[in-house]
């Protein structure tokens, strides 16, 4: 059974699918296909659907603000199952699930979707679940669900079993609720019933359902298939699911078109294809009608290719005398018939939109409009013939008539007054008729009028009588004169400005002094701004008379005195902004003909002065360790001069008062987090500031032509829904602004200096702005009871160039306030922005809480004694409480004992009271702000019995002090028996060696005796120090005959240290014992062992050029130590890669699990070659790189594979993991893996899926490698020997000779690798390094003595 229900979920959905099969038998007769529904405002709405089977277009389910849950309770339509277009829902208040809304619907077929999404879910506030438990298909489009902030079991959804797998990376999903907030459980896991089918989604297997009573629907025959309840096979035509099997007309919906009840690939012959699911007839096809507001614009539907459409498409029309369209022939002329048509706004003009030929007259009467010019050419740009007349009357909004991009003819048909085929009266702004340079009208018949137009130029109007035709035509009374441009300046003098003075929000402006040949003509004079960003503006450009886009328009009286230059003051712009503008004289024209003189100015350009910035946007914070915090935030919106810096202020916070008060015993506490803030996620993607938030992290990639794409798509597809919102609610929200810069009012407010001054330029900082160390900012009292005085924390401030910074030297797990102001390139003269500002608490520190020293006790009274123990010096926070957990040595149950703040502060400890006499052993710890901290060690005391308090101090003193007397001179004599074996040895036995896991016994099984591969220590001379190795110091040294008889060998020698036990000197030689077994090129070789006398040495092979890790660095071309060698090519790097898997595969043959995989674990030859390495000297010198788990040994975290850091488990999957790591080594030159996380960071990451990004300018073959090797089910997971395959032909002809891969003993392996069995009995425990059985064999580890000695993980 591969339809793997929940039972009880199938038998719901099986009585469902029943019911909404009925109506879809092939009679349907009760079926009801619906048009689109936009369901707004009331549930009750909702029952439009109540007998819908299908919605033919789409659905909107939308802004229900006073609904509830209940209003939802009741309400189900199973009769729907198909949608052919979209479903989208936004702010449905009360709406908990669709569950029982839409139980049947199977299929979305996104015909027309919502931009490219088939699914929206928005902002949907109470919605928890979707529950679409019957939905199986979405056949195109994405799905985007976004800002649903309690809406769960989106991770247990496999998208990729509904969706196209084109449309899977498209899917945008956001801003819901975390999935760690979520108890995503699917049926199945929690009791005996079958569970919902697994599959993996980015490498993670998981089971897959809707809610905890839905699986998720996995039909056994095929991808996309369909399937009845009980598993059989729907016909394959059908989609959602069917009836019966195999049966074309019992299914839910039709993969491809229903007709007369069946499901089929094509529509039959004589049948056509309707919304892209159902066929019809000719005559059904006819009788459609298109819906529009306009009923001039309802017409016919047509056919084209075997398709009825509301329309043609472009480039075909239809006749009228058939429905089937056909090709234009050029341009497909639109015939709009309308008599005479008025167009008095721009929603007129768009019923025009797309007519070529206007059989009919037009008039124009715009005396208002918003963006005319372009509104008015996209509606009539296209008209090319009126066959009536043009008139043009009383539209004081209008400039120039150029909207009427393509018109050639004006053919007269029928004229104004029988003699006017144009007719322009009364328009007060218009100054341009066409650019008669690149524009051809044709008037065959008939006059042009034109009066009482002020600003039209007479020699406009002359120069269109000229191309028209019509000069001679009209007479001095249809183009008077007196009537037309007498309020131009149609003969200009040119006008000189004087100056200009600018300010941050104004200009001044003085121009010459102009006096026309009649001073008395002159009237006023006016000027013309607008914003310009780039110089390229003339007066036309984008003008009419009243629209956004307009030039602004002042009025300027005459200057009262004839001597004065006039001028004007342009006020309420915006600072650092540029201006473009002209001044125009305005003369009264005289009665005589020709003396229309005027004046205008040359366009000039002005930019305004800067001014303070506002405030920066969207800070977020998050810590990444115990000192530091990561702040981020968006330039401010308007930035009012070019932004150069950000003057970041912070300071430390004390805690609440409460916090000392409340006796936290009894009184339970939220404690606080250091979480980072989620857009941290969520928002480092979007524009610029996503791009640079990528360099916070290692090696960012460049977004691909696709990426770029997508970005671009999710900007437009905010934009869209912001109109779509604007659109649908009918009160637009007010725009956001800044009211206050105070703290939170629910928190308790806290004294601190003004730091907000800075925004003028003569405040200075507090003189708190000192050198002192950022570390020391302590509230005092911590520990204490009360907070005293509450301190005035130190203020810190720095210049940062970037809108992100990090915050150092922080005090562990405290809150700090964070001001950031913005400060552009005049801030010296006006100072930076006021502050916006976000709170964040740093991560606590790791052992800060465990109590220091032991704890003490003293009898108190018969019955009781007084615990004592220091505070922690420097807690997380501040501590709440302490707890001691107690127990007498004959009882097996312990007691519990919580110690309030102030209860400790009045004993400095605690009485424990009325305890039973016997002997007793408590330990203790401390709770902070943070949490628990460490037990501590456990202090024994007792409680003396009636008789042991009668015999008194004289019985005990008698008792006690002959003991005492006899220990002290055993221990005497045991010391100077021991002291002088030590001189006769020199502290060291000679002979044979023992290891044991008691350090006290030895046994023969454990001890190392000498062999074959012993060397005389005459043989070895010490040359230099290389390093310190885990067990002791590493030299460089010569071996004489090591190789040949009498010839030098340069070796590496390891020694223990001097103060090493007995067991380390063990375990140091043990150590050598497991490498004997190993010969490989590729593995680091040892060469003896020197056991007799000390120190004891260990003789490897001289690796000159160190660790890898080091090596790496040394390349980078800033390095102090490069050695004159430039960075590693793709062709080097795959040869390192190479060189490492072939060691790795000769320690798999050879059952050997490594555990700690690194570039610091490879040595590198003097010849360049790379081995796996000395397995000592890393340990130390790169301490850093390891973490301590949960008290036990240090932990390669950043390192390891997930299945490792969950479960201790280590086996060569895991190896191969670290190899991966290495590859990303190699390619970034050693760079930190997760920089800039913390090592209990990095460890939840990697648990919850998280691989390293790709590294900058990564070479997709090596970038292909690692993605191959962190896959994250292990076994999917390539071998060693796989992966040599891969990169076999890239590997040097010395590789050949010298490695395993091609050696005869691993050609006799086969294929080279170990079947999964045999591979899972690699597997390692993580186990304390101590041998467990003294039996198992060295390859075995199960002693944890890996290749490294001292690395037990």
């Amino acid at each position: 059974m591969g339809a793997t229900q929940h039972p009880r979920a199938l038998r719901l959905w099986g009585a469902l699918l029943v019911l909404s099969l009925l109506p879809l038998a092939p009679a349907q007769a009760t079926s009801e296909i619906c048009s689109s529904m936009d369901i707004r405002n009331d549930a009750s709405q909702l029952r439009k659907l109540e007998n819908c089977t299908i919605v033919e277009g789409n659905l909107q389910i939308l802004l229900m603000f006073t609904t509830g849950a209940e209003d939802f309770r009741g309400l189900s339509f199973p009769r729907l199952v198909m949608v052919t277009e979209y479903l989208l829902l936004f702010r449905v208040y009360g709406l908990e699930s669709l569950r029982d809304l839409f139980p049947n619907l199977s299929v979305i077929r996104g015909t027309s979707l919502f931009f490219n999404y088939a699914l929206v879910i928005f902002e949907m506030p109470h919605l928890r679940d979707i529950g679409l438990h019957s939905l199986t298909h979405v056949l195109r489009g994405s799905v985007r669900i976004e800002r649903n902030q309690e809406l769960c079991h989106l991770s247990t959804l496999d998208w990729g079993l509904l969706l196209p797998e084109a449309a899977l990376e498209n899917n945008y999903i956001v801003g819901n609720k975390l999935a760690e907030e979520c108890a995503d459980v699917c049926p199945g896991i929690l009791d005996v019933e079958k569970p919902c089918t697994q599959t993996s989604v980015h490498g993670q297997l998981d089971y897959r359902c809707w809610t905890s009573s839905y699986c998720q629907r996995v039909c056994p025959c095929g991808a996309g298939g369909a399937c009845t309840v009980a598993g059989e096979c729907c016909h394959e035509e059908c989609l959602g699911g069917c009836s019966r099997a195999r049966d074309s007309g019992a299914c839910v919906a039709c993969r491809h078109f229903r007709f007369q009840g069946r499901c089929l690939p094509a529509c039959p012959a004589r049948t056509y294809q309707y919304e892209g699911w159902r066929c019809v007839t000719a005559e059904y096809c006819a009788s459609l009608r298109k819906v529009s507001e306009n009923p001039r614009d309802a017409s016919k539907f047509v056919i084209h290719q075997h398709q009825c459409l509301s329309e043609c498409p472009p480039g075909y029309s239809r006749n009228e005398s058939s429905i089937f369209c056909h090709r234009c022939e050029g341009l497909c002329p639109k015939e709009c018939k309308v008599g005479t048509k008025t167009i008095d706004s721009t929603r007129a003009a768009q019923e025009l939109a797309g007519c070529t030929l206007l059989e009919g007259s037009l008039i124009l009467n715009i005396r208002r409009g918003y963006n005319l010019a372009s509104e008015l050419q996209s509606s009539l740009g296209l008209i090319e013939t009126i066959t009536g007349f043009l008139k043009i009357k009383h539209s004081f909004a209008l400039v120039s008539l150029s909207f009427f991009k393509n018109l050639k003819l004006i053919r007269g048909d029928s004229m104004v007054d029988g003699n006017y085929t144009l007719y322009v009266l009364d328009n007060q702004n218009l100054q341009q008729l066409w650019d008669w340079g690149h524009h051809m009208l044709s008037i065959p018949v008939g006059k042009m009028y034109f009066a009482f137009n002020p600003k039209l130029c007479l020699a406009e109007i002359y120069r269109m009588e000229e191309v028209t035709g019509t000069k001679g035509r009209q007479n001095k009374a249809e183009i008077n004169p007196r009537t037309n441009g007498d309020r131009a300046s149609c003969k200009t003098q040119r006008l000189r400005f004087v100056s200009n003075i600018t300010e941050s929000d104004r200009i001044f402006l003085q121009w010459e002094r102009y006096r026309p040949p009649e001073y008395r003509d002159l009237l006023s004079f006016i000027v013309y701004y607008k914003e310009s960003p780039f110089q390229n503006v003339t007066e036309y450009v984008g003008q009419d008379a009243c629209g956004a886009h307009s030039w602004n328009v002042v009025d300027v009286e005459l200057p009262l005195h004839s001597d004065q230059d006039p001028g004007v003051a342009l006020l309420g712009l915006k600072p650092w902004t540029q201006y473009a503008l002209f001044v125009r004289a305005i003369p009264l024209t005289t009665a005589e003909e020709g003396r229309n003189y005027g004046a205008q100015s040359e366009v000039v350009y002005i930019r305004t002065l800067p001014a303070a910035p506002t405030v920066p946007r969207d800070v977020i914070s998050m810590s990444n360790s115990s000192s530091h915090i990561i702040v981020r935030w968006k330039p401010p919106t308007q930035r009012n001069g070019n932004i150069t810096y950000y003057l970041v202020l912070w300071q430390q916070l004390a805690e609440d008062a409460d916090l000392y008060v409340n006796d936290y015993c009894h009184k339970g506490l939220k404690l606080p987090t250091s979480s980072a803030d989620t857009r941290f996620d969520v928002e480092g993607s979007e524009g610029p500031e996503g791009e640079e938030a990528a360099e916070e992290r290692c090696c960012p990639c460049h977004p691909a032509d696709g990426q770029l794409h997508m970005d671009g798509e999710a900007v437009s597809f905010q934009k869209k829904f912001e109109n779509f919102l604007h659109n649908s609610i009918i009160i637009p929200r007010p725009p956001w602004k800044v009211t206050s810069v105070n703290k939170n009012p629910q928190r308790t407010p806290k004294r601190r200096r003004d730091i907000l001054a800075v925004t003028s330029p003569g405040h200075a900082l507090p003189d708190a702005l000192s050198s002192e160390p950022r570390g020391n900012l302590s509230a005092p009292q911590r520990g204490g009871v009360s907070p005293k005085a509450e301190p005035d924390f130190q203020i810190f401030e720095d210049k940062v160039l970037r809108d992100r910074t990090v915050l150092s030297q922080l005090r562990h797990f405290t809150e700090y306030r964070i001001d950031i102001h913005a400060c552009n390139h005049a801030a010296h003269t006006v100072g930076c922005s006021a502050a916006t500002f976000v709170f964040a608490r740093t991560m606590p520190k790791l052992e800060a809480d465990n109590i220091p020293g032991n704890v003490t006790w003293e009898p108190a009274s018969k019955n009781s004694v007084l615990l004592r123990w220091e505070q922690p010096h420097n807690p997380n926070g501040l501590i709440l409480k302490y707890e001691i957990k107690y127990s007498r040595e004959t009882e097996n149950v312990s007691t519990v004992v919580c110690v309030s703040r102030h209860r400790y502060a009045k004993y400095g400890g605690v009485h424990l009271a009325l305890l039973q006499p016997g002997n007793y052993s408590a330990k203790v710890r401390a709770t902070s702000l943070a949490g628990n901290g460490s037990w501590t060690g456990l202090v024994k005391f007792y409680i003396l019995g009636p008789v042991e308090e009668e015999s008194g101090g004289i019985y005990v003193l008698l008792t006690v002090m002959p003991i005492l007397l006899m220990v002290l001179i055993t221990c005497l004599a045991v010391f100077v028996f021991f002291y002088n074996k030590k001189r006769n040895s020199d502290g060291y036995p000679s002979g044979t060696l023992y290891a044991s896991v008691n350090p006290e016994y030895f046994s023969t099984s454990n001890m190392y005796v000498p062999d074959e591969w012993e060397v005389s220590r005459d043989k070895i001379t010490v040359i230099r120090e290389l390093g310190q190795g885990s067990f002791g110091m590493v030299y460089e040294g010569i071996a004489r005959g090591l190789e040949k008889e009498g010839e030098e060998t340069q070796v590496a020698l390891k020694t223990v240290n001097e103060l090493a036990t007995m067991r380390e000197r063990i375990e140091f030689l043990n150590e050598a014992s497991v490498m004997k077994a190993f010969k490989c090129h590729h593995v680091v070789r040892l060469l003896g062992v020197v056991s007799q006398g000390q120190p004891a040495l260990v003789i490897m092979e001289l690796m000159t050029r160190g660790d890898l890790k080091s090596y790496l660095r040394s390349l980078r071309p800033d390095a102090e130590n490069n050695p004159g060698l430039p960075p590693p090519s793709l062709k080097t790097m795959i040869q390192m890669a190479g060189e490492i898997a072939d060691g790795m595969a000769y320690l798999n043959a050879k059952k050997f699990v490594h555990r700690d995989l690194a570039a610091r674990n490879c040595m590198v030859s003097e010849d360049f070659t790379v081995k796996i390495g000395d397995f000592g000297m890393t340990r130390d010198i790169y301490e850093t790189d390891y973490y301590r788990k949960g008290g036990k040994g240090l932990l390669p975290v950043r390192w390891m594979s997930p299945e490792a850091l969950k479960d201790g488990l280590f086996n060569t999957h895991s190896d191969v993991w670290s190899f991966g790591v290495v590859l990303w080594e190699i390619a970034t030159l050693a760079e930190q893996p997760y920089q800039g996380m913390s090592n209990e960071q990095v460890l939840h990451f990697v648990m919850d899926n998280g691989v390293l990004e790709r590294p900058e300018n990564c070479p997709e073959k090596l970038h292909e490698l690692m993605r191959w090797c962190w896959q994250q089910n292990p076994r999917q997971r390539p071998s060693f020997t796989q992966l040599l395959r891969r990169i076999q032909d890239d590997m040097s002809p010395a590789f050949r000779r010298l490695s395993f891969f091609y050696s005869s003993e691993n050609q006799r392996r086969g294929s080279g690798e170990a079947p999964d069995t045999e591979a899972d009995a690699l597997l390692v425990e993580e186990t304390p390094c101590s041998p467990k059985d003294p039996n198992l064999g060295q390859g075995q580890l199960g002693d944890c003595s890996h290749m490294n000695g001292t690395s037990c993980l």
